[in-house]
């Protein structure tokens, strides 16, 4: 009953007006006011922002700010597989033979997150991990690997919530919001990068439009909060030891590393 009650009152409120007024007055000139409010809310890290408080004209160009340069490392390592984003890491696990993963207790379908692209044959036995961006987090996607893009594409309409609530009482969440799929062949298989819109603005933005992606290259931008759901295929993927779940952590650090060699792109 709380889960129908609860999807019916985002339904009511996820609409094509709502989204448009939240989008528009984040666009605004005046959306500059709450910029200060905003940051010290969140606890915004100043020092390690690309411009003072005061140069961003928008909320959003404050939410899309990119960092000092130095401000995060990415991990040279040949072999190491780093984190795209500055999340939490809210789940980790692997994928059954019917191509289902389990996050928070529910089943998503790996076809239904892909589409119908015949793509999710791949990562059947493989591993896939969950990062959420909440408002306070830095919002620039970086590239986890080096790799060949072999396809990438949108899909789904609107967005619902990705947070705790939202994993605990939507409904398909992560298979069923706006996201942009992009696949990569890397030396040691394929990994995906599903990239997945949350509620009300539906604002994910390729800065990157290459057939290539390098590690921790900038590839792309979330309007306000989402979640990066990343795959690997069978046997490719080994995780950090010590991380655990949920972890927080920065771009640039590693996740884990490739288990073998076993392709030459």
């Amino acid at each position: 009953m709380k889960s129908l009650l609860y999807r019916s009152f985002i339904e009511l409120t996820n609409g094509r007006v709502t989204s448009g007024i939240i989008k528009n007055f984040a666009e605004s000139k005046w959306s500059r006011r709450v910029v200060p409010s905003f940051a010290k809310w969140y606890g915004i890290n100043q020092e390690e922002m690309g411009g003072s408080i005061s140069s961003y004209p928008t909320l959003k160009d404050f939410f899309i700010r990119e960092l000092k340069q130095g401000a995060r490392n990415i991990d040279p390592g040949e072999n190491t597989i780093v984190s795209p984003v500055d999340a939490v890491i809210e789940d980790v696990g692997g994928i059954s033979s019917d191509s289902e993963f389990n996050v928070k207790g529910k089943n998503y379908s790996v076809k239904e997150m892909f589409g119908d692209r015949g793509l999710e044959g791949k990562y059947i036995g493989g591993v896939f991990m969950v990062l959420y961006l909440s408002p306070s987090h830095y919002h620039r996607i970086h590239s986890p690997v080096n790799g060949k893009v072999t396809a990438q594409y949108t899909l789904g309409k609107k967005s619902f919530p990705v947070n705790k609530m939202g994993m605990k009482h939507g409904k398909s969440t992560l298979a069923k919001n706006y996201r942009c799929i992009t696949e990569l062949e890397t030396n040691y298989g394929h990994a995906a990068v599903a990239k997945v819109g949350a509620m009300f603005i539906n604002s994910i933005e390729l800065t990157h439009q290459g057939d290539s992606w390098r590690k921790g290259q900038d590839v792309a931008y979330f309007s306000f909060g989402s979640t990066v759901v990343l795959f690997f295929e069978k046997d490719m993927f080994e995780m950090r030891k010590d991380l655990h779940v949920p972890y927080d952590i920065r771009m640039g650090e590693v996740i884990g590393s490739y288990k073998k060699a076993n392709k030459t792109i």
